[in-house]
């Protein structure tokens, strides 16, 4: 009886631990699945992998255009996938409808010097992480991304202006950066009247202040220099809008302050900024250790 007994505990301990071995097993596999680091075989990780399949849906895109033309948008697209690093892609607008087709973030300009510009929003994957997909960096999903851990890499946007040269390929003039990760939805060529100049208005949706922020680039020295950064916002409780208050050529704006209790808000008082060439910073006169770089 007691050696039966001390049978039966013997083999239910056996396969206990093969039990416990199982699990193991399995969560070790789980835990690889989900941490593939860089240089794997996965597409979000792998260059090589990634230039395949964009060049694929390249040539698919060139067999079904009906139509080409000097510098167009897959021209760019090959030039960025040529020249730029895998993870660097060229961003598509937010859909307008549901079942709208996405294009190119990309505006052609004719410059008074009489040459082809080309405005274009490239998105960088951030070095060492996973690739960004287009997708998860536009709209108003992805405006949450400073809040979401999904590990979807963390893209930096870049507004460029490249110029169509007489070879009909792509010299890049500049580059700028926006400082925001995702949320873009679209860009327009815009001017400032009081000193009727140029500039790109650059809309992103912004979910966390229930609003949107726009990223204004003024050619104050010309298209072919470096804009000048300027931000406006609107939300539920946030508020900045362009001014003039110095009279110079850059844009200044008025940053406000809101009462947001529970039971209503309303604007509380309006503090002007402007531009300072010395310190290249916005400051304003209503406190004198308030200064914001854009």
């Amino acid at each position: 009886m007691c050696k039966k007994y001390h049978n039966c505990t013997l083999k239910g301990r056996v396969i206990f631990v093969l039990f416990l071995l199982t699990l193991l097993a399995l969560g070790c596999r789980c835990e690889s699945d989900e941490t593939d680091m860089p240089g794997g075989d996965k597409a979000e990780f792998s260059g090589a992998k990634d230039k395949d399949i964009r060049s694929y849906n390249l040539d698919v895109e060139k067999d079904e255009a009906s139509r080409r033309t000097p510098c167009d948008t897959l021209a760019l697209k090959e030039f960025i996938l040529e020249n730029y690093p895998s993870g660097d892609y060229l961003v598509e607008f937010d859909k307008t409808f549901t079942y709208s087709v996405p294009r190119s973030a990309v505006l052609y300009y004719n410059g008074e010097d009489s040459r082809r510009y080309i405005f274009a929003v490239i998105a960088k994957s951030k070095p060492g992480e996973r690739f960004i997909e287009a997708k998860n960096v536009v709209g108003y999903e992805s405006s949450f991304i400073n809040l979401d851990s999904t590990k979807l890499g963390t893209a930096f946007f870049f507004l460029t202006l490249l110029e169509c040269n007489k070879d009909n390929y792509f010299d890049v003039i500049w580059e700028s950066e926006v400082p925001i990760h995702g949320g873009f939805n679209s860009m327009k060529i815009k001017k400032w009247t009081p000193k009727n100049i140029f500039y790109m208005e650059m809309n992103y949706e912004d979910g966390i202040i229930s609003g949107h922020r726009n990223y204004n680039y003024f050619f104050v020295d010309g298209i072919r220099s470096q804009p000048h950064l300027m931000e406006t916002y609107a939300g539920l409780a946030h508020l900045r809008t362009m001014a003039n208050i110095d009279n110079d050529k850059y844009p200044d704006y008025y940053e406000y302050r809101f009462i947001d209790s529970t039971s209503y808000i309303a604007i509380k008082d309006s503090i002007p900024f402007y531009w300072d060439t010395k310190r290249n910073l916005y400051l304003t006169k209503y406190n004198r250790r308030w200064f914001r770089y854009y």
